[in-house]
């Protein structure tokens, strides 16, 4: 599963751009409704819009996240400041049950099970999902606080 975010130029058309090129390396199975939300932790910046993508893929975890890397260059990402703004952000926030602490990549995402702006939407196209070691994302969600406003006017077509 990944996460999407963008709080800097066309965030949008950040987040379709982002789906379409993935779809271009990995099976794009569902695309939640959009997010507003305000940015957790770093400088002050402008709200995020955020979506969740559920994917099947042949490519180990590493390539996942070099996809991704990939795709967030293509959109202009430049890694200035940590949790700074950015025209797109893609997390990838689990694979599979896998459980892995390896310092390029650790599974499932460190901070995912207190991030309303990636449990929510992920709710939305997994009712049923459950964050590897964490438990279901619905009981996650209760306990995370945060706001996050569904955006009913946008959407990123799968």
């Amino acid at each position: 599963m990944l996460s999407l975010g963008a709080n800097l130029g066309d965030r949008l058309a950040a987040l379709r751009t982002a789906v379409a090129l993935l779809a271009g390396s990995v099976t794009v199975d569902a695309v939640s409704p959009v997010y507003e939300t305000a940015p957790v932790g770093g400088p002050d910046q402008p709200d995020y819009l955020n979506a969740v993508v559920l994917v099947t893929t042949s490519l180990p975890p590493p390539a996942l996240l070099a996809l991704a890397h990939a795709v967030e260059s293509a959109a202009g990402r430049e890694r200035a400041e940590r949790w700074g703004p950015r025209t797109l952000d893609v997390d990838v926030i689990a694979y599979d049950d896998l459980v892995s602490d390896e310092p390029a990549l650790t599974l499932p995402h460190p901070r995912a099970h207190e991030r309303a702006f990636v449990l929510r939407p992920w709710l939305d196209v997994d009712p049923a999902a459950a964050l590897p070691g964490r438990g279901p994302v619905a009981a996650l969600l209760a306990a995370a606080g945060g706001e996050v406003r569904r955006r009913d006017d946008l959407a990123v077509p799968a």
